[in-house]
C-alpha cells in the first residue's frame, strides 16, 4: 500500500522547489549581469565631439556613480537615486584635431569646450551603445550557460531555458531601470574634481593663462579643463546658474595658525558675504595665543562678519570666557554665545544662524565627555524651545551638534575630517589641525618610510590631517544650493596644492524644505539680535558692525 505524503511534507517539498529555482534564477541573473559588464569592459563604447574621445563601460559596482579619468585628475558624479544604478567609467582622451589647431596657431579655449547640445549628444550616443552592448553581453552569456547545461542535462532543457530567459530579462530590466531613475540632472549628489582638474572651479580663468601657454602639453590640459567645466555646467546647473543670496566660508580648527592671508584670497575671490568659525582657534586656551600670531587682526581684516563658536582648545576651564571677551573686541566677530546661557542669532543676507559654545576645555580630565555634550545641547534646546530652527546651527562637538536640529544643517569641527550628510555637515581642519598635528614623529611603518622617501620634505606633513574648508552657496529662495568642499597640502610649506574639490548638491544636505515665500539677498543686509522666546521677540535687532 503506498504512502500518503503528509500536507505538512507538501508544503515543504513546495517551499524548497521554490527556493531552489529562485536560487538558480538569482545565480543566472548574476551571471547575465556580469557577463554585461565583462562585455562593456573589454569592448568599450566609444563616443567623442569635435575635440575629445571617450571610451565609456559598465563598472561592477552598484554604487550610482560616473567616473571620467583623464591624466590630471578625475571627474567623479555621484547621483542619489531611489536605487543604486551601475557605475560608469569614460576614459577621455584629447583627439589628434587638437594637434592641427596648434600647427595652425588657432588655438582659442572656447572651441575646445564642447558646447552643452555636443556634450549632451555624446553622452546619449555613448549611453545608448553601452546598453545595446550590455544587453548583447548579458544575453550571449546566459546562452553559453544555457547550452553547458542543456548537454549536461538535456531532460532539464524546457526549465533551464526558462530560468535562462527569466534571468536575462532580470539581469536587464533591473540594472536599466535603476540607470534611468538614478542618473538625471536633478539627482545629482555630488561633482568632484580631483588634482590640477580641481582648479577649475576655483578659478575659471586658468583656462585664459593656459592659452597663452599654447604649447602640447599645456593644450591637453586645458582641453581636460574645458571638458570638465562643461560637464560641471552639464551635470550641476542649479549650482553654476542659479541666482545667489549668500556664500559662507566654513572653516574649522585653526588651533593657533594665521591661515587669514589664504582665507582673505577664499573671500576675494569666491565673493565670500560671511565666515563661520566652529571652534579651536587656539591650542591652550590663552588669549594672547591669538596676539602672538597675529589671529585677531587677520579675522578683522577679512572685512566680512566672522561667525564664531568655542571649541574645547579655546578655554582653560569650563567657565573661562577670556578668549570670547577677545573676540568681541574685534569689530566684525558675531559671537552666538558670547557669555553662557545668551544665546545670539544672526541673519546673513536673509540665512539665520545659531550655535552654542563648547563647554570643555584644554586638558580637561573627564570619564564621559558624551553626556557633558549632550547636556550642552540640552541647554540649547531648552533655550529655543518654541521657536523655528535657524537655518544653521554651529556648534564645536559632533556629539552635541546631532542633538540639535536646524532647517538647513547643523555644523561641527572637532573632528579634522569632513563629512557631510543630510541634515548635518562636519568643516575639516583649514590647518590640518595646526602644526603639531602636522609634524608629528612618524610611526615606523612601510607606508611612513616610503612616504618619507617621496618627499623628507613634507613626510611628516602628509601622515598629518589633510588641509580643507568649504564653502556653502545659498540661493533666492533661502534653500542650500551646494556645498564646494576644497582639500589641498604642502601648505605650511609654503608650496600649497590643491588635491580635491567637491560639489555637493544642497538638496542631498538640506533637512527642510525653506518656508514658502521665503527670499534671502543682499538687500536683507546683516543683522544680529537676541534668541529669545517667542513672548520676548520683539527685542531690537543689532546690525553686526563690519570694517
Amino acid at each position: 500500500m503506498a504512502t500518503r505524503e503528509r500536507p505538512r511534507e507538501r508544503v515543504s517539498a513546495t517551499v524548497t522547489r521554490w527556493l531552489r529555482r529562485t536560487l538558480v534564477v538569482a545565480g543566472l541573473t548574476l551571471v547575465a549581469y556580469l557577463g554585461g559588464v565583462a562585455t562593456t569592459q573589454m569592448w568599450p563604447v566609444h563616443t567623442e565631439t569635435a575635440y575629445f574621445a571617450a571610451m565609456v563601460s559598465v563598472e561592477p559596482t552598484l554604487d550610482s556613480t560616473v567616473r571620467l579619468p583623464m591624466v590630471v585628475g578625475d571627474v567623479i558624479m555621484t547621483f542619489h537615486g531611489p536605487v543604486p544604478a551601475p557605475g560608469l567609467s569614460a576614459d577621455v582622451q584629447v583627439r589628434e584635431e587638437v594637434t592641427d589647431l596648434i600647427r595652425s596657431g588657432t588655438l582659442q579655449t572656447a572651441q575646445l569646450q564642447p558646447s552643452q547640445e555636443e556634450l549632451r549628444s555624446a553622452i546619449n550616443r555613448g549611453v545608448q551603445e553601452v546598453a545595446w552592448k550590455f544587453a548583447a553581453g548579458s544575453m550571449t552569456t546566459s546562452l553559453l550557460v544555457l547550452l553547458m547545461y542543456a548537454v549536461a542535462r538535456p531532460h532539464h532543457l524546457g526549465l533551464v531555458v526558462a530560468a535562462a530567459a527569466g534571468a536575462t530579462v532580470v539581469a536587464l530590466a533591473v540594472p536599466a531601470g535603476a540607470a534611468y531613475l538614478t542618473y538625471r540632472v536633478d539627482r545629482v549628489a555630488e561633482f568632484r574634481a580631483t588634482s590640477l582638474l580641481s582648479l577649475v572651479q576655483t578659478n575659471t580663468g586658468l583656462l585664459t593663462d593656459l592659452d597663452r601657454k599654447a604649447d602640447q602639453g599645456a593644450v591637453y590640459v586645458t582641453n581636460l579643463l574645458a571638458l570638465s567645466d562643461a560637464m560641471r555646467q552639464e551635470f550641476t546647473p542649479s549650482a553654476v546658474d542659479a541666482p545667489v543670496a549668500a556664500k559662507f566660508l566654513l572653516v574649522s580648527d585653526l588651533h593657533g595658525m594665521d591661515q587669514f592671508p589664504l582665507m582673505r584670497q577664499i573671500v576675494a575671490s569666491q565673493g565670500i558675504d560671511a565666515v563661520i568659525d566652529t571652534g579651536d582657534l587656539i591650542n591652550f586656551g590663552q588669549p594672547s595665543e591669538g596676539d602672538l600670531t597675529d589671529i585677531y587682526d587677520g579675522i578683522q581684516s577679512l572685512g566680512v562678519p566672522y561667525v564664531f563658536v568655542r571649541g574645547n582648545h579655546d578655554a582653560v576651564s569650563a567657565t573661562d570666557e577670556a578668549l570670547l571677551r577677545r573676540m568681541a573686541q574685534v569689530p566684525n566677530v558675531v559671537l552666538l554665545e558670547p557669555t553662557a546661557g545668551d544665546f545670539r542669532r544672526v541673519d546673513v543676507h536673509g540665512v539665520s544662524i545659531s550655535g552654542f559654545n563648547d563647554t570643555r576645555y584644554f586638558n580637561q580630565r573627564s570619564d564621559d565627555f558624551a553626556a557633558e555634550q549632550a547636556d550642552t545641547a540640552a541647554l540649547f534646546r531648552d533655550a529655543t524651545e518654541g521657536l523655528e530652527p535657524t537655518d544653521l546651527v554651529v556648534t564645536h562637538q559632533p556629539y552635541a551638534a546631532h542633538r540639535v536640529q536646524a532647517r538647513a544643517f547643523t555644523l561641527n569641527g572637532h573632528m579634522h575630517v569632513p563629512e557631510a550628510v543630510r541634515g548635518h555637515v562636519q568643516i575639516g581642519s583649514l590647518t590640518g589641525g595646526g602644526l603639531v598635528n602636522q609634524f608629528r614623529i612618524p610611526p615606523l611603518t612601510e607606508a611612513a618610510k616610503e612616504a618619507a622617501a617621496e618627499d623628507p620634505e613634507t613626510a611628516g606633513e602628509l601622515l598629518g590631517h589633510p588641509y580643507s574648508f568649504d564653502v556653502l552657496t545659498v540661493g533666492e529662495d533661502c534653500s542650500v544650493a551646494s556645498l564646494t568642499r576644497y582639500s589641498y597640502r604642502n601648505l605650511v610649506v609654503g608650496r600649497p596644492q590643491f588635491d580635491d574639490v567637491s560639489m555637493i548638491n544642497g538638496l542631498s544636505l538640506q533637512a527642510r524644505e525653506p518656508a514658502a515665500g521665503r527670499t534671502c539677498g543682499p538687500d536683507l543686509g546683516v543683522v544680529t539680535s537676541p534668541l529669545l522666546p517667542p513672548a520676548q521677540d520683539d527685542a531690537a535687532p543689532v546690525t553686526a558692525q563690519v570694517p
